[in-house]
């Protein structure tokens, strides 16, 4: 009988129901028609799957983001990479992306580091002889690489629905991440070297100019730093961690004099926003995923893809097609919150780790935030820049290829996010 569960899930996506609410709906409208699940067990579901310490990590996170927003750090972080990787061909398309790899220490949201220092990678863009329009793009594209290298609130989601190690993750997405970066930074680089893009570039700076700007942003770059190190040594829990990056965010802004008590607590009322869309989320997700895991679906689908094929790569392809498609239409929390309970299962059949599998996942569901339909980002980035979506999709289309080619070698050679975690835990 689940397909009737799944039907009337389609049946709601199709006539535009919020995916938010599609989910609950479709699980309640299931009970109501079949009655073969007891609706204490469902109730029982969504309370425990709120009640996780880790989950508290994603709002402190969060807030530290957009904390050190409000501080204009990100405009410091965008300063540093200039000095760097400015001179480079393809100029500050390159600055983009290390500048997104550098605030991915702080917020783990992809959307935080499109909608905060994509504000100011566009605008500079624009002003230097960039399109609008691709300025919009690769900010979009390199806003991806943030829930890939810790901290990630994705990435935790995941841990606490899979019951795999936070720290384990964390470290798990640092190569990954690092490697991406340097996927599109060479995309880039042809662009810039095919005359496709017009790329201005900007002067090398000399040693004294890009030692001042190192200096600038040297507390901005301390924070990740310091959470690497929190991890590695144990000295706290990723909540904590969370927490005290959160408090390092407020004490440099305000030691900087450019965080204000005005500011503080607009970024606490964004962080409020935030997170209560992801509680509701994952509350509106969890009864869905209940009904799934008690009919027995993880079994039924082990079965189906066993049935196929019993190689643990060709099942790894056949889920990230499939994750491909579901990314394109769903918001990423409630594909996690359905799927991760139904595949994780399976992995670990097949001899695939489960940590292995998470970043596969991570970065499956993140290249769907940049496709159509669905695309969270593409619309984020029209906001920001103000530009069209048509436009802006064709300036996107050139990383697709190169995303997807990450994403095969990723999945297919489980050493990039294995061997950092094995090395430093001794596994």
């Amino acid at each position: 009988m689940i397909w009737l569960l799944l039907l009337i899930l389609a049946v709601l996506v199709i006539f535009e129901m919020p995916i938010a609410f599609a989910l609950p709906a479709s699980a309640l409208m299931y009970l109501l028609i079949t009655d073969s699940i007891p609706a204490m067990l469902v109730v029982q579901r969504v309370a425990s799957g709120l009640e996780s310490y880790v989950l508290l990590a994603i709002p402190l996170f969060i807030l530290a983001g957009n904390l050190f927003n409000s501080a204009g750090i990100a405009t410091r972080i965008f300063d540093f990479a200039v000095a760097c990787v400015g001179h480079i061909r393809g100029s500050l398309a390159h600055v983009n992306i290390v500048a997104s790899v550098i605030f991915s220490g702080m917020s783990g949201v992809a959307q935080a580091d499109a909608a905060g220092l994509g504000a100011v990678e566009v605008r500079e863009m624009k002003r230097r002889g960039f399109t609008p329009e691709f300025s919009a793009a690769i900010t979009a594209v390199s806003s991806i690489i943030g829930p890939i290298i810790p901290p990630s609130g994705i990435i935790i989601i995941y841990a606490v629905l899979a019951d795999v190690s936070v720290p384990d993750l964390f470290l798990a997405g640092v190569v990954p991440g690092v490697l991406m970066s340097l996927f599109l930074m060479a995309v880039v680089y042809w662009l810039a070297k095919t005359g496709r893009i017009v790329a201005p570039v900007v002067p090398a700076k000399s040693p004294r100019e890009i030692g001042k700007s190192f200096w600038r942003a040297l507390p901005a770059l301390a924070a990740p730093v310091f959470l690497i190190a929190g991890i590695l040594s144990g000295f706290a829990t990723p909540t904590q961690l969370g927490a005290l990056t959160a408090v390092y965010a407020i004490i440099l802004g305000f030691a900087m004099r450019e965080l204000t008590f005005s500011s503080l607590w607009g970024s606490i009322k964004d962080t409020v926003v935030t997170c209560g869309v992801l509680v509701f989320i994952i509350a509106a997700a969890t009864p869905f995923s209940a009904i799934l895991a008690l009919e027995g679906v993880p079994q039924q689908l082990a079965e189906l893809l066993l049935s196929i094929s019993e190689n643990p790569l060709v099942v790894l392809l056949i889920v990230n097609i499939a994750l491909l498609i579901f990314g394109a239409v769903m918001d990423t929390t409630a594909i996690l919150l359905v799927a991760v309970p139904v595949l994780v299962p399976l992995m670990k059949m097949l001899g695939i780790d489960p940590v292995h599998f998470g970043i596969v996942m991570v970065i499956n569901l993140l290249i769907g935030t940049l496709t159509p339909p669905f695309g969270i980002l593409l619309f984020v980035m029209t906001e920001v820049a103000k530009v069209d979506y048509k436009p802006l999709l064709r300036q996107t289309a050139p990383f697709y290829i190169p995303l997807f080619i990450f994403l095969a070698v990723i999945t297919f050679f489980p050493a990039l996010s294995l061997s950092l975690p094995a090395y430093v835990f001794g596994q």
